[in-house]
């Protein structure tokens, strides 16, 4: 049984990456952490009840999910990396 669903490893690993990097992207904006949290939540509820209903759908197209996941993953990472380096830079220079 969980054979199959060893293809949907890295989906699941990216998503809990994403999961991390926007949160950060929250926390250096400023955004109330319970508001986060709580909409974290909501989008973690969300993906598993898409996941339930279209892992036999989406089975045959892991490869290209799995990449796709990747590929968001590494830019909302750089975009996550510039925003906190902009705001330090500017909290440094307002001192």
């Amino acid at each position: 049984m969980l054979e199959e669903y060893l293809p949907y490893m890295w989906l699941i690993i990216f998503g809990n990456i994403e999961n991390l990097i926007l949160a950060s992207q929250g926390v250096t904006s400023g955004v109330n952490p319970k508001v986060l949290g709580s909409l974290s939540i909501i989008a973690v509820i969300l993906w598993l009840i898409i996941g339930f209903v279209a892992t036999d759908i989406a089975r045959q197209y892991s490869n290209m999910i799995n990449f796709i996941g990747g590929l968001a993953i590494f830019i909302l990472g750089i975009q996550s990396v510039y925003g906190a380096v902009k705001s330090l830079k500017a909290k440094k220079e307002s001192k």
